[in-house]
């Protein structure tokens, strides 16, 4: 559930920026304070080495999450191997995903210096946007790797709760 909630929240992001871009009227303060609260949680989210829905693919079609398998791990009846096992890739993920998180956050806001700055042109924004694209793409490999991984931790048996569990969906 929580990773559909930060999918929905990176939708979320863009729709929010959209908006604020667009309003004219007296709604542009509202549009301005929705996309500021949606910018400051992707940053604390990404910060934190989380990847923000970036592995909602794998998550969803039966490849689990480190973090979402330890919240389940009652459920999922995890041995103590299993869930030091797990314990183990999620160290290992967020000690890799966390300075390239960074990277992605420091490239989101020189994309958006650009703009603020008025400094934006045709090939400073495509390099702006293939350098948030690059960092972001090393962050979802990442997660989607990591999610490879702790997929053959688990049973079969402990895969199916899980996707009950997450997805409502066998």
């Amino acid at each position: 559930m929580r990773t559909m909630v930060m999918a929905l929240a990176a939708i979320g992001l863009g729709t929010a920026v959209a908006w604020a871009q667009h309003a004219h009227d007296g709604s542009h303060s509202r549009g301005q304070q929705a996309a500021q609260v949606c910018e400051t949680e992707f940053e604390k989210v990404v910060g934190d080495g989380r990847g923000f829905g970036m592995a909602f693919a794998a998550d969803q079609n039966g490849y689990p999450g480190p973090l979402h398998v330890l919240e389940l791990r009652d459920r999922l009846g995890l041995t103590p191997d299993q869930e030091r096992n797990v314990r183990t890739l999620m160290d290992a993920m967020f000690a890799e995903s966390k300075p390239k998180s960074a990277r992605l956050l420091e490239a989101e806001a020189r994309l958006r210096r650009l703009f603020a700055e008025r400094a934006a042109d045709d090939a400073s924004v495509r390099a702006a946007v293939a350098e948030v694209e690059r960092a972001r793409s090393e962050v979802r490999l990442v997660h989607l790797l990591t999610h490879l991984k702790a997929r053959d931790i688990l049973t079969e048996a402990q895969r199916r709760i899980y996707q009950e569990a997450r997805w409502g969906t066998r």
